[in-house]
């Protein structure tokens, strides 16, 4: 099985499912340069504006980044907004992929960029824009799209391909970084965080011009579906949602895979390529703002989001984890939702109070907090949903409230008992620790955790104040750990914690050094048994 808790490597092993259309050529070479590309796809003729619209509308392409829209009715409200402010437009790909269970993305711009860039470049052409952005989360990926741009003489300096100017913005890894206003701000040259008001790009995005902005995926489909024509590209899928689809599976399987596959193609024969168990506990669809799903739903399904949404399932930005019976289902819940805790923008209360709370109280729950602790937890949730300035809150909540209703069993096991009985396994993939001075900014882990001296410590309650994302109070009276790991964006917050601590009971050490979250009176692996 993967091992635990490892991040997932930027170009995972890719596994194709019938024809192949994103990842033609792979067989050919490790990445495709604009010859190979050529070779391999052919050129690419121009597509007016309103026929290009007409055949992403008949191909039924819908953003493949997570939220599903309409990708002609993104083109129409763009061309619309231009002509009407009598401005260009810009086109905008999001290639920045901060969850740590996708990586379609990161494989599609280091083995495909050009596929990407035909998609982007057709819409920009159709809509006379001269300005284009990929916006990307990697080294490896940032290198890819730098060796495409000078393939096609791309630059942002001088115009020298159609009119157009491109450059090439570095989002942090960060789960709210991917989010399209995070997006945008960062290539307005702000923090990559969603603003806190609610935006239509069309309207107002780059430099306040209307903007067209979806992920590599949606862009790729574009450019594949000019190359073959709606009939052909429907040929493969179900008819309501033609073509092929990109799979990040991870979690517990022989080893993660990115697969190309046609939709309606069972859920279950997908999770047998990756080497998931025969009869997994649950899938956990659509990445860590997605859903669980149980082992029945999971045979039954197929991959579509319209079978996966009849199962209580998501395909969203096309993630799939199976977890093993080995495992506590949610105790791996509680690891990621740690960790979405810590990812808050901070900007609201849904995030910056909701969320830690709402991982604390299923902290409480497998502690031994019983039915009680189970109703503060539902409460805590409600609360959070529809108020945040982003839809990380939602996402958030919606990934813990699918485990309760997935794992009944589990759930009845730990609020009425002593516990399920099984560890925690940590097979989920979580961000490896980033070292103080690395490069990467926002909410990279700084790689140092906060720790407590419990001998000192005298339920002062300060640094809960200071940094509410981290730690909170609990029913002891005494500082609980929503998640020690620290954030670089939350490290001058944790560092005034440390200060402002009149017991000198809380410290910063390095992640190496740290063990597990202390939670007093025991760990929560202890907790687990």
């Amino acid at each position: 099985m993967n091992a635990r808790n490892a991040p997932l490597p930027d170009v995972p092993h890719v596994v194709t499912v019938g024809l192949p259309h994103l990842t033609s050529g792979f067989d050919r070479a490790a990445r495709l340069d604009l010859t190979t590309h050529l070779r391999v796809h052919g050129p690419l003729a121009p597509v007016p504006g309103e026929r290009l619209a007409a055949l992403a509308e008949d191909v039924s392409l819908l953003g493949r980044g997570g939220a599903g829209f309409p990708f002609a009715r993104k083109l129409r409200a763009v061309a619309k907004t231009a002509l009407r402010r009598g401005v260009d437009p810009v086109v905008v790909v999001n290639a920045s992929e901060g969850e740590p269970a996708c990586r379609k993305d990161s494989v599609l711009v280091n083995r495909a960029p050009h596929l990407v860039l035909d998609g982007a470049l057709l819409a920009a052409e159709a809509l006379g824009a001269r300005t284009l952005v990929v916006a990307v989360t990697r080294d490896s990926t940032e290198a890819s799209v730098r060796d495409a741009f000078a393939e096609r003489g791309l630059t942002d300096r001088r115009i020298r391909n159609r009119g157009i100017r491109a450059r090439i913005v570095r989002t942090p890894e960060r789960m709210v970084s991917g989010e399209a206003s995070a997006v945008i701000r960062a290539v307005n040259g702000g923090p990559a965080l969603p603003p806190g008001r609610r935006e239509r790009a069309a309207e107002s995005g780059v430099a306040g011009a209307p903007t067209l902005l979806s992920n590599a995926e949606t862009y790729a489909q574009l450019a594949v579906a000019a190359r073959l024509g709606p009939r052909r590209y429907a040929r493969t899928g179900v008819p309501d949602e033609p073509g092929t689809v990109l799979l990040t599976v991870s979690g517990a399987v022989a080893r993660p895979l990115v697969l190309e596959v046609p939709s309606g193609v069972p859920l279950g024969y997908v999770l047998q390529l990756a080497g998931a168990p025969p009869l997994p506990q649950g899938v956990l669809t659509g990445g860590y703002h997605g859903s669980w799903i149980d082992a029945c739903a999971a045979h039954d399904a197929a991959v579509s989001r319209a079978s996966l949404a009849s199962f209580g399932g998501a395909l969203g930005a096309g993630a799939l984890l199976p977890i093993g019976a080995e495992t506590c289902p949610l105790g791996e819940t509680l690891r990621v939702a740690n960790w979405l805790a810590a990812e808050s923008a901070g900007q609201c209360g849904p995030c910056r109070l909701g969320l830690p709370a709402a991982a604390g109280g299923l902290f409480d729950v497998l502690e031994g907090g019983g039915q009680a602790a189970l109703e503060a937890l539902r409460e805590v949730t409600q609360a959070a949903k529809g108020r945040g300035a982003c839809k990380h809150p939602d996402g958030s909540v919606r990934f813990l409230l699918s485990a309760l209703n997935t794992f009944t069993d589990d759930l009845a096991a730990h609020v009425l008992g002593g516990g399920c009985g099984r560890p925690t396994s940590a097979v989920l993939p979580l961000p490896a620790p980033v070292r103080a001075g690395s490069h990467h900014r926002g909410g990279a882990p700084s790689g140092e955790r906060l720790e407590v001296d419990w001998t000192l410590c005298q339920g002062h309650g300060l640094c809960a104040d200071v940094v509410p994302e981290l730690i909170r109070m609990g029913h002891d009276g005494y500082p609980a750990f929503a998640d020690a790991s620290v954030p670089l964006h939350l490290h001058d917050r944790a560092r005034r914690a440390v200060r402002r601590c009149p017991a000198l009971a809380l410290r910063l050490e390095e992640a190496s050094a740290a063990q597990a979250p202390l939670v007093p009176p025991k760990s929560l692996e202890q907790g687990r048994g």
